[in-house]
């Protein structure tokens, strides 16, 4: 049984607005065993596609390998948006040592709540992938309903926008949910069956599902 505990603490700081919030990174970054190109950050993975998302979309010239520098550049671009990262698993075990949202079992939730509660210029998460069994939004929910709280739907075309209400007595601020399509390899298939991508695919043939996430993420970075 292989204990898969997030390596990263939350990166946050007092003037973040938004938060990215995830599962968990692939099991070589708790082991500490990266590839080559892999980046000692959150989402560094080199199979991962968040961060060419956001360098194509910001112009960013980032590097993908294992170094400072690398990590510096993603910080400063986070800090200089306002957005910070806070991953909703904190730990989970797994029978088979691989990156599956699915594979978790007995897993651990941050309190993602209480973040909120202490940096209370947060009033947007984006989820990197949405409800379906173990991904952020459906942990996510189990939490808000750990709390007395629930989603209210904004928007239920993709990306499916919720917003929820936290705060005590008559101090509360809503803040908005989007659950974006994962930035994942494992996404691809759904991608690929969505009417709106087969539309673009058929008007230029050489549209990926990189520049369908691509068009979704730039309206919420």
């Amino acid at each position: 049984m292989f204990q898969h505990t997030h390596p990263y603490e939350p990166f946050l700081f007092p003037e973040v607005t938004k938060l990215i919030v995830g599962t968990l990174p692939p099991p070589r970054f708790t082991t500490k065993e990266l590839k080559p190109g892999d980046v000692n950050f959150c989402y560094g993975s080199r199979d991962g596609q968040l961060w060419p998302i956001l360098d194509q979309i910001f112009k960013l010239n980032l590097e993908y390998k294992t170094s400072i520098e690398a990590i510096n550049q993603r910080k400063a671009f986070l800090r200089s948006r306002n957005i910070g990262i806070c991953d909703i698993v904190a730990s989970a075990k797994r029978l088979k040592v691989d990156a599956s949202d699915l594979g978790m079992i007995d897993v651990k939730l941050r309190n993602l709540i209480d973040y909120l509660h202490k940096y209370t210029l947060v009033d947007t998460l984006l989820f990197t992938g949405g409800n379906s069994k173990n991904g952020p939004e459906y942990f996510f929910r189990k939490l808000l309903k750990s709390k007395g709280l629930n989603l209210e739907v904004l928007c239920n075309k993709l990306p499916r926008i919720h917003q929820f209400e936290i705060g005590i007595g008559d101090v509360k601020r809503k803040i908005k949910t989007v659950s974006l399509i994962a930035p994942s390899g494992s996404a691809n298939r759904a991608i690929g069956s969505l009417e709106s991508y087969k539309k673009s695919k058929e008007k230029d043939p050489s549209y990926t599902t990189i520049d369908f996430r691509i068009a979704q993420y730039k309206n919420f970075f």
